[in-house]
């Protein structure tokens, strides 16, 4: 019955721009999509490509802008047909107060970091998929069971296993889920309302033309490897592969722990933040799987899959 009276809702992309480029996203329930616009455009308004890449400068911006988006997601984003309109969200003025509270010389303590104000009135079973056509038609899709195998449940005679996204919901305000997010009311279990999630598949815009084409698997990494990949490949005008294998850091508001891959960042720029008091723990599993593709400057296009896991990027 379920299957039956289900019914695909169309909604319009998330926009943002970030020094000249466009970027269309995922929108609500995904958070994906609002929070990157949202994190792009604090990092552009604190220069974050005049800073040194990988410097302790660079990674304390990162961390301190994950932190208030990820606090803003546990309290207002929901199942838009439920809660209000959260275009405030990437709002200049509301980017701008975000801004400010954004201290440059020290880890804020999570306790201490509330959602903003709103204005008055993941790859174990998610697959991201990356194409671009010879006639330069884009997409970027995102898929997912959510946890590994989803619910462990397969309908007889169909060979589709069914999901567990009502893990994707908050049971109770301060419970977290399976990827350790918290969240509030705004995603509390109601019937026939969806559940947040983190799917951030994007399309990004240069002088009016594709320009790169991305997303990634890896529950609430998702939004954090798409961000740190824009941000390198466009602030710091790294190329793709690079840009997609660079070294990245993980925060979501709570626990209070930035996670970090250790190995690929400079030990000066780890010891830098961890005088700035962040509270740093080493990662072992991969922050994000990004498959991403990008016009180049003649025309031509580069696909690169993660080094992390297994993809592979193919053209024919």
């Amino acid at each position: 019955q379920d299957l039956e009276r289900y019914e695909v809702v169309l909604r319009s992309p998330v926009e943002g721009d970030f020094y000249g480029h466009r970027l269309y996203s995922m929108p609500p329930p995904s958070s994906g999509g609002i929070h990157l616009v949202q994190m792009l455009s604090a990092l552009e308004k604190m220069n974050v490509a005049d800073t040194a890449f990988q410097s302790k400068e660079h990674l304390h911006l990162l961390i301190e802008v994950m932190r208030a988006a990820f606090a803003d997601r546990a309290h207002f984003l929901g199942d838009p047909d439920f809660v209000d309109d959260l275009g405030f969200l990437t709002a200049e003025s509301y980017v701008d107060e975000m801004v400010k509270r954004i201290p440059r010389d020290k880890a804020r303590s999570s306790a201490e970091v509330s959602h903003g104000t709103r204005p008055s009135a993941e790859s174990e079973s998610t697959t991201h998929f990356s194409i671009v056509d010879a006639k330069g038609n884009c997409v970027s899709s995102t898929q997912t069971i959510n946890y590994s195998f989803g619910s462990c449940v397969m309908v007889p005679g169909t060979g589709f296993l069914l999901n567990n996204e009502m893990d994707d919901f908050s049971i109770n305000p301060g419970v977290a889920n399976v990827y350790g997010l918290l969240g509030g009311e705004a995603n509390a279990i109601a019937p026939g309302k969806t559940p947040l999630s983190s799917m951030s598949p994007s399309l990004v815009m240069k002088d009016g033309e594709p320009y790169m084409v991305l997303g990634s698997p890896g529950g609430p990494r998702i939004i954090t490897a798409v961000l740190q990949t824009l941000v390198n490949a466009i602030a710091f005008k790294q190329e793709l592969p690079e840009a997609v294998a660079a070294g990245r850091v993980h925060h979501q508001w709570m626990p209070d722990v930035v996670r970090v891959e250790e190995a690929l960042f400079p030990t000066e720029s780890l010891s830098g933040l961890k005088a700035l008091h962040h509270k740093m723990q080493a990662h072992s599993f991969y922050l994000g799987d990004v498959q991403a593709i990008q016009r180049l400057p003649d025309g031509r296009w580069i696909g690169v899959s993660d080094p992390r896991v297994n993809g592979k990027p193919m053209g024919f």
